[in-house]
């Protein structure tokens, strides 16, 4: 079974405190269903039409832990918390065999 990624690409960060607010809670939201950060952080560089802002990379074991993860009460209580406080994309992605 191949693994999915969680890729998401902040497009801009308004408000640090709701960013904060918002990892506090995602973190263990997401370990609880086997996800592990990969990558985090600003991006290094861009090309074409990046944003040279903050990316997230995180792996889980599988497509539906992935999106069992995101549906879930707890990561959805950390996405209230982000509330308007960044713009963002988030593309659950399947891994190759």
């Amino acid at each position: 079974m191949p693994k999915a990624y969680w890729v998401t690409f902040y497009r801009s960060i308004s408000d640090p405190d709701k960013l904060a607010a918002y990892a506090k809670l995602a973190g263990p939201a997401t370990a609880s269903f086997g996800g592990r950060y990969l990558a985090r952080g600003t991006a290094a560089a861009v090309y074409e039409a990046g944003i040279k802002e903050r990316t997230v990379i995180t792996e889980f074991d599988s497509l539906e832990r992935a999106k069992a993860a995101h549906d879930s009460p707890a990561y959805q209580e950390a996405v209230r918390a982000l509330g308007d406080g960044a713009v963002r994309d988030v593309r659950i992605v399947e891994g190759l065999d």
